[in-house]
Order: structure tokens, then C-alpha cells, then sequence
């Protein structure tokens, strides 16, 4: 385990001028995890501005565009794919880990005020990174992102909130208190967003201050916020508070126990997670000693008097923060848990999400109240999804993307193994010298490269095609998509789509289609994939498959000619399922493209065709001769020669899609039954043969 540490600082202090101040400080130690603080010398000549002190500078290091998953290290840093991996084998140590800190972390505190601090995994972040708060729940403690902390502190400058456990600040006080480090903190840097992150309690904190600060850029992202306490199931206790005379024994376990009507161990259940007893208690610890020392934390974390007043605090901020919900106007992402014990936490995410006017939500069904300590649950990987992570005042979906970890990709891989698993794809590709190889390395390796192709139905070759170029040639290639895939909110959201299925598309690379993103990508020498026939190609009605549905102009050869790109057509073939009647609620919603266009590509009604599936045949893809355009820049100016490369490259996917309907026929492994009998003669990982090249 790494060495780790805080730098701490009173919250009332807010960080801004960087000279003549120094933090309290404290070091956690490798092997005892123990934490000394020491007091120094604060200077009274200016307002004190403490920063969170990092095991190192923050170097000008910035993600690029994208190109390949090699330039990793030179990007994010080496340490981000180390975490990725090693959050693997720690995530059955989360919660040991979580309570032995909070053990040491309150045991050396002064008790003074709540104060920011910044745990020394946290960093150094990219440059320019936004800055990132983490406001906490009921526990107070500020370490609910600590199983995120290495990745977070990648992307963002991070401070979390301790408030000590006999600090009894109102909440009203506290709102003022972070509100004071947000304003600082804005005016010395007014062009990075400020990330309120609200676990808990804290999602009420957070609400409350951005309704204060409506012109400051907050993004805020609340998981399970108390908002909904009036519903919750803490009101019991509450009630039972009022009445339990001084001199009982009290700790929070046996009040839990109480408010349950269940034994220790069904307390345990619901405080920590929703789940059966057997995995809640094995993600624990493996013996109930352990169990019992983490209930002893607890109790220190939250004794009689403490939890009374904290308590009170969810009562109080839950009617500050709903009474001024109006007047937030932060971009706001939720994430609710479907098993949380203590409070209807789905129920009031959709809330929520109708009430604030920029806001998503991201449901974990399976998952209990403190969210963010649980197995499976990261962080980053969430807001990469959900297209939250900026570094200016919009979202730049170019110099704003980071590459996906292997992690990442690898869930991708799983989610949609079984489209690999039905349609065995066969990849081949055109070597310079104009030689057809199977596999892809046709497809050159440095940008800028302009993929080119058909669209099947639905976009269903869109999978294998990514993952086998990602695995087989290390790149990644960045799609341009249809803006039904990055709506926030609205008609679209609420008639028939969980925008959240869309999230794994936007981690590996999608990009909402217009000229200025196309733009950004070539010029970043990244390889761009572009369907010209659009939404109406892969929504196409029965009859019209392997028909090129493209519009008449030259949208992309004049764009690629500007920066030199390589154009690489290619067709898609499979077996294609039958549409017939059509669902066109869908069309008033949608963003329709291409308004200005003729033909039948300016037929952009969105809509979804009705499926009758058929038995899964195979996919086959064929990547043509790339066609240089570098040199042509001022050739293609004119729009005659530019409309004649067009013509081009749209007869070569043409060429490509009658090549490959052709040679499929010969494929003695196109049915599955045959590829299924193959593989269990061989081994289910060997490589199915295909048609003779």
C-alpha cells in the first residue's frame, strides 16, 4: 500500500492567495497508519489561503485528443493504469481501510472547526484541472471518495471536508463556509468549474450553496442525497432519541438494531449495504472481530450527543436545501441507489431530476446507501460516461475525452461479448500494395485516418468493430454519433430511453456529429469513424439493406484533404433482420439533421423499426485501400474535384459491400451451428476459419 497522508486546514480559511500560510499537517504512516498533527504559524497580514499539500508539483502534462492506448502513460501518467489494476485487488479492503483511517484521522484531530484536506494519493492532477469538493455524509469524516482517490486526484484538484466529531456547526454556517471557498476560489481562477461532490448529507450541502451561487459554474454530483429525510427510515430513530433517557447505554449499533427490529447483524446489513447478510458481512471483514472493532469506529465516529446533533443537521438541511431548489441552476448528475436502507434514494433521484433543469440521473439498482465505498463503483468512470468531466466553462468532447483504462475496456468487452459470440466477425483489411489480408493491418497506425462505411441496422457492427481495431491494433477509434446519444434532458429522455445505456459508447470515444468536432479529431491526428449515410442508413425499412443512403454533397473529403487525412472505405455485412412496421413518436423529439440536405438522406424522421429477429449468421467487414488525400488540399477547393473524390470513396464501400456478399456465400462457417460444432472441437477462444482470400 502506498504511503498516504492529508494536509488539513481549517474550511473557514478558505485556499486562495498561495504565500505566507501553512496548514495544519498531517501524515499517515505505511505501516500504523498513525497521524500527527502540529500547529504552526499562520501569517495576520493577508487572508490566509492554506494549499493542499501533494507528494509532487503539478506538471503541464494535458490529455490530448485521442490516438492510441500506447500514449496512455505519456497522458495520464502511468500511475492511473497501476490503479485501475490495483483497485481490483482493493476493493475487499475498502471498508478496513475507510474505518482505520477514520479511526486515526479523528483520534489526532484538534476538534477545531470543519477544514479541507487532501489526501496525498490525490495527485498531481493534469494541468488545468477543475477543482474538485467533497462534501460528506452523516460520518463527516471526508474519506467517502477513498477508494477513487488515486484516480480522482489524476483530473482534479481535490479538497475533502472533515468536520471534527465534536464540531457543532450549523448547517447554515457550513453553507456559508463553503460558499466562501467557491467565491475565492472562482475569482483566482473564474474560467475552471467548480465540482461540488455530495455524498449524502453533503448532496444537501451542495444544493444549498449552489442555490446561493446561481452565477458561479458549479457542477454538482450528489449521490443519495437526505433531501428525501422526511420519507427516510432514520425518522424512527429520531423519535426514539427524543425519549431514551442519559443514563441508558447507547451506541449506534444497538439503535440500528432497535430501528430495524433485527439483530447486530441485519443493523450491519443496512447501515453498510443492501444486500444478503453472507456478502455484506464478507465484504466486511472475514471474522466478526473485525466486524465488531469497525462498529467501535463507528461509535467513535458517532457518539450519543454527535448523532443527535447530526441528525438534527439532515432535518435542517434537508428543509434548506428543498425550500431553495428553484433556484438551482447548477448542471447536476445524481446517482441513486436501488437497495439503500436509510432512504428512498431512487424514488427522490427522479424527483430530482424532474425538479432541477439540468439535471441526470445514473441508477445503481443493486446497490445500498454509502454508494461510493462499494465494490464496482468508480467514480471517474461514471462521469466519463455521463459526459461530466470539463476543464472549461463547456464541455469539449476532443480535448475534454480520457482514453479508457483497461478496466474500462475490458467491461465494454464483457457487456457486448455475446455480439462477438453470435456473429464470429471476419476482418479484412487492403494492405498499401493493394493485397486483401485477414485481420487489420491495412489500417495504418498515425493519423489522421477517416474510417468511411455503411451503417447496418441499428448500428449492430459498430462493437466488433471498435473492440477488434482497439485489441488487435491498439487505436482507438473515436465515432462520430447521432446528438440523440449526448441529450441531457428532455422529450427524448422521458418517451422512451435510459440515456445511461449510451454512457460505455461516450467512454470509448463517441462524438456528437457536427464540423468543429470532425474538425478537432483530424487535426489531432486521431482515426475518426463516419457513416455518411447517418441515422436514416441504420434505420433503413425492409428492403433497403446494403443500400448507400448518402447525402449529395461532399460533406468530408474537403475536411480531410485539409489536414492531410488517409480515407479508408470499408463495408459492413451480416445477416440483416427485418423491419416492417414503423414507431415514429420518436421524430418530434429527436435533433434533426442535415435539414438542408436533398434525397433520400434528407429523410432524418428518427424512428425504430420493428425486429423479427432471424437465426445470427456472421459479420463480415472488408477495410479498402486507404486513398490519400495528403497534397490535395487546394485541388479539392474546388468543388467539382472535391464532389468526384466523393463519388470515389462512396463507389468503393459500394465495391466493398458487393465483395463481401459475394465471397460470404463460400464461408462454410457463415451458419452458426457449424462455427458453434468448430468451436467445440477446437476451443471456444481459436479463431473460426473463413473464406479463401
Amino acid at each position: 500500500m502506498a504511503v498516504t497522508g492529508v494536509s488539513i486546514f481549517p474550511a473557514s480559511l478558505s485556499p486562495v492567495i498561495r504565500r505566507d500560510f501553512t496548514p495544519l499537517v498531517g501524515k499517515f504512516s505505511k505501516s500504523k497508519h498513525s497521524i500527527s498533527f502540529r500547529r504552526l504559524a499562520v501569517s495576520t497580514e493577508q487572508t490566509p489561503t492554506p494549499t493542499p499539500t501533494t507528494t509532487a508539483t503539478p506538471t503541464p502534462t494535458q490529455t490530448t485528443t485521442t490516438r492510441r492506448l500506447s500514449e496512455k502513460s505519456e497522458e495520464l501518467g502511468e500511475a492511473e493504469v497501476a490503479a485501475s489494476v490495483d483497485e481490483v485487488e482493493q476493493n475487499g479492503r475498502v471498508w478496513r481501510e475507510y474505518f482505520e483511517r477514520s479511526k486515526e484521522l479523528i483520534s489526532r484531530s484538534d476538534g477545531g472547526p470543519p477544514r479541507w484536506f487532501t489526501p496525498l494519493e490525490c495527485g498531481p492532477p493534469l494541468k488545468n484541472s477543475p477543482l474538485l469538493l467533497f462534501l460528506p455524509g452523516i460520518l463527516s469524516v471526508g474519506l467517502g471518495l477513498i477508494k477513487n482517490h488515486c484516480r480522482i486526484g489524476k483530473i482534479f484538484e481535490t479538497w475533502c471536508l472533515h468536520i471534527p466529531v465534536m464540531d457543532r456547526t450549523p448547517f447554515t454556517d457550513l453553507v456559508k463556509q463553503v460558499e466562501k471557498t467557491i467565491r475565492l476560489e472562482n475569482n483566482r481562477s473564474p474560467n475552471r468549474p467548480i465540482y461540488l461532490v455530495g455524498e449524502s448529507f453533503g448532496g444537501c450541502l451542495a444544493l444549498a450553496v449552489a442555490a446561493s451561487n446561481p452565477d458561479i459554474d458549479l457542477v454538482l454530483i450528489l449521490a443519495n442525497p437526505t433531501t428525501s429525510i422526511s420519507r427516510s427510515q432514520l425518522q424512527p430513530l429520531m423519535t426514539l432519541l427524543e425519549f431514551i433517557p442519559n443514563q441508558l447505554p447507547f451506541s449506534p449499533p444497538n439503535m440500528l438494531s432497535l430501528m430495524t427490529g433485527q439483530p447486530l447483524r441485519m443493523a450491519i446489513e443496512s447501515v453498510v449495504k443492501g444486500l444478503p447478510l453472507q456478502e455484506t458481512v464478507g465484504q466486511l471483514s472475514q471474522d466478526l472481530d473485525a466486524i465488531s472493532s469497525y462498529l467501535s469506529v463507528l461509535a467513535d465516529i458517532l457518539p450519543r450527543e454527535t448523532l443527535h446533533w447530526k441528525l438534527q443537521m439532515l432535518k435542517s438541511g434537508s428543509a434548506v436545501s428543498n425550500s431553495r431548489l428553484h433556484a438551482v441552476k447548477a448542471q447536476t448528475l445524481i446517482l441513486s441507489s436501488g437497495r439503500d436502507q436509510l432512504l428512498p434514494s431512487q424514488e427522490e433521484g427522479e424527483r430530482l431530476c424532474h425538479v432541477l433543469p439540468k439535471c441526470e440521473i445514473r441508477k445503481f439498482n443493486n446497490s445500498g446507501h454509502f454508494l461510493l465505498l462499494e465494490d464496482g463503483i468508480d467514480f471517474v468512470t461514471i462521469i466519463k460516461g455521463a459526459s461530466f468531466y470539463r476543464r472549461g466553462k463547456y464541455l469539449d468532447y476532443v480535448s475534454d475525452y480520457m482514453l479508457p483504462t483497461p478496466t474500462e475496456f475490458k467491461k465494454a468487452a464483457e457487456d457486448n461479448k455475446w455480439i462477438s459470440a453470435f456473429t464470429s466477425p471476419v476482418m479484412l483489411s487492403t494492405l498499401e500494395d493493394g493485397k486483401i489480408v485477414r485481420g487489420l493491418a491495412g489500417i495504418p497506425s498515425e493519423g489522421p485516418v477517416l474510417l468511411v462505411g455503411y451503417h447496418m441496422l441499428l448500428g449492430f457492427e459498430l462493437v466488433p468493430l471498435i473492440a477488434n481495431i482497439f485489441r488487435e491494433r491498439n487505436i482507438l477509434v473515436r465515432g462520430i454519433a447521432h446528438p440523440m446519444l449526448f441529450m441531457k434532458k428532455g422529450n427524448i429522455q422521458e418517451m422512451f430511453l435510459d440515456v445511461s445505456q449510451y454512457d460505455m459508447y461516450r467512454i470509448m470515444g463517441a462524438v456528437p456529429v457536427s464540423a468543429s468536432n470532425l474538425f478537432k479529431l483530424l487535426s489531432s491526428k486521431s482515426h475518426v469513424l463516419l457513416y455518411p449515410g447517418g441515422v436514416r442508413e441504420a434505420t433503413h425499412r425492409k428492403g433497403e439493406e446494403y443500400k448507400l443512403m448518402w447525402p449529395e454533397q461532399s460533406e468530408f473529403v474537403r475536411m480531410a484533404a485539409r489536414f492531410g487525412a488517409k480515407i479508408i472505405p470499408f463495408g459492413a455485412v451480416g445477416e440483416d433482420d427485418i423491419s416492417e412496421d414503423q414507431i415514429e413518436k420518436l421524430t418530434n423529439a429527436a435533433v434533426n439533421l442535415r435539414t438542408d440536405a436533398t434525397g433520400e438522406v434528407a429523410n432524418q424522421d428518427l424512428h425504430f423499426p420493428g425486429i423479427l429477429p432471424k437465426f445470427p449468421g456472421r459479420f463480415y467487414y472488408y477495410f479498402g485501400k486507404p486513398i490519400e488525400t495528403e497534397g490535395l488540399k487546394q485541388e479539392l477547393k474546388d468543388r467539382d474535384k472535391a464532389h468526384e473524390l466523393y463519388l470515389q470513396v462512396k463507389s468503393e464501400v459500394g465495391r466493398c459491400l458487393a465483395y463481401l456478399k459475394e465471397k460470404r456465400e463460400n464461408d462454410p462457417y457463415r451458419n452458426l451451428l457449424s462455427r458453434l460444432i468448430y468451436q467445440a472441437t477446437h476451443s471456444f477462444t481459436s479463431e473460426i476459419p473463413t473464406f479463401k482470400l
